[in-house]
């Protein structure tokens, strides 16, 4: 019947909580030459090579998709080739997370280091530079940065909105009830005009953590939509927060159920959100904010090698055919990066072609696989000896796995931000 939540799973009541749980994990990486089935019946263009998305006609944003437009590209599960607030309390925090206050090297916001970020994270002025953000973003991309594609399974609709100057906010549709939550809604009005468009009903504000790009319009929506909650981890000071979350709680939103993964590191109280798409014959898809980017992984604004490492394990751990719906549209900066570290490495090489093609387009990236991250992304390549020689690294005589990984991860950081600053 129409509005049914598909079998098995039950329907919830709006914004109702599950109880906190964890799910079967996959494994860690993907095994070289394994077969790949998937439970969801696949994507046309078969033919494309793997690690290729076949692009959809260019759409500006605003205008309605075509009848039945899916994410296609066979690749989309498939791994190519082979294989501002006070600080918070040490007390509250998650099991080995480290908060650092203060960081010495650069960061994305330009260009004075450890006091922008201060300044930006914990006062009025970063609320007012986001704000100067979003209004030249809006002069300069007044139909959005990207060309953004919806994914369509039977039930459920993501449609990512570029918003600002490279951010993406998620809205993720519940098409049966016309129930929505929103991902990071950097611009309220790029994420209402979305709404509107659509036709639904916004009862959820996922926030991954505080940094203004990400939270930024969780106070407009809440205004216009009264009933709408707002869902985060209370160890970041997050914009209207009503209802903070525990790692590995479950909310429903109609018939989407979504789970929130504790993932420190860029911030610390990052979190980032699994739709689970199991009822609806699609794979999971992870929101993963600052945490994961096609290619990259978010700066240790707060968090230690160590813990980064950690949340990026807890990613992982979702399995090869989790899309990864990022934060950012990074991947051609991210790949040309990759590219430096390894120089022969044929899955990178054929990703980074296509994002060159497709960002020359306008196009959007996203989303990947998980599966596919492991064979280019360097940050999930911390255990490859290839990228370990490569950075000239070798484990030490009775160094822990784990901790010879935090220190490979600790380097291509390293070098990303010294990529990012030239």
């Amino acid at each position: 019947p129409h509005g049914s939540c598909p079998a098995p799973q039950r329907p919830l009541p709006p914004g109702q909580r599950l109880s906190p749980g964890s799910r079967p994990r996959a494994g860690q990486e993907p095994q070289a030459g394994s077969p790949h089935a998937a439970p969801w019946p696949p994507f046309p263009n078969a033919s494309l090579p793997a690690g290729l998305l076949a692009a959809g006609p260019a759409r500006p944003w605003g205008q309605p998709a075509p009848l039945g437009t899916q994410l296609l590209g066979r690749n989309c599960h498939q791994p190519a080739g082979p294989r501002s607030s006070p600080e918070p309390r040490s007390g509250g925090l998650p099991e080995g997370v480290e908060y650092i206050p203060t960081r010495k090297a650069k960061n994305p916001m330009k260009p004075v280091g450890v006091a922008w970020y201060s300044l930006y994270s914990r006062t009025r002025l970063g609320y007012l530079f986001y704000q100067w953000q979003v209004k030249k973003a809006r002069e300069r991309y007044p139909q959005g940065h990207s060309v953004p594609q919806p994914c369509r399974f039977p039930g459920v609709k993501i449609l990512p909105i570029p918003v600002l100057s490279n951010n993406y906010s998620y809205l993720v549709i519940d098409t049966g009830s016309s129930r929505a939550a929103v991902v990071d809604p950097s611009d309220p009005l790029a994420v209402q005009a979305a709404i509107e468009e659509e036709g639904v009903m916004l009862e959820a504000i996922f926030c991954t953590h505080k940094h203004w790009d990400h939270s930024g319009g969780n106070a407009s929506l809440r205004q216009r939509h009264g009933s709408c909650k707002v869902y985060g981890s209370s160890l970041d000071a997050i914009p209207e927060l009503t209802n903070p979350l525990a790692d590995r709680e479950k909310v429903s939103v109609g018939c989407l159920t979504f789970e929130a993964l504790t993932t420190p590191g860029h911030t610390v109280g990052h979190m980032a959100y699994v739709l689970d798409g199991g009822p609806f014959g699609g794979p999971p898809c992870l929101f993963s904010g600052d945490l994961l980017f096609l290619a990259g992984c978010g700066e240790l604004f707060e968090g230690s090698p160590e813990t980064m490492l950690a949340s990026l394990d807890v990613a992982v751990g979702l399995g090869e055919d989790t899309l990864l719906w990022p934060g950012h549209e990074y991947a051609l900066e991210c790949l040309t990066f990759a590219s430096l570290l390894e120089l022969d490495n044929p899955a990178l090489e054929q990703k980074l072609q296509w994002a060159a093609q497709q960002r020359q387009e306008k196009r959007s990236t996203c989303p990947s696989t998980l599966g596919e991250e492991q064979t280019y992304n360097p940050f999930l390549r911390t255990h490859r000896p290839e990228l370990q020689a490569a950075l000239g690294l070798q484990r030490g005589g009775g160094e822990h796995p784990d901790a010879f990984r935090a220190r490979v991860l600790k380097e291509v950081r390293r070098r990303k931000d010294l990529y990012k600053a030239t």
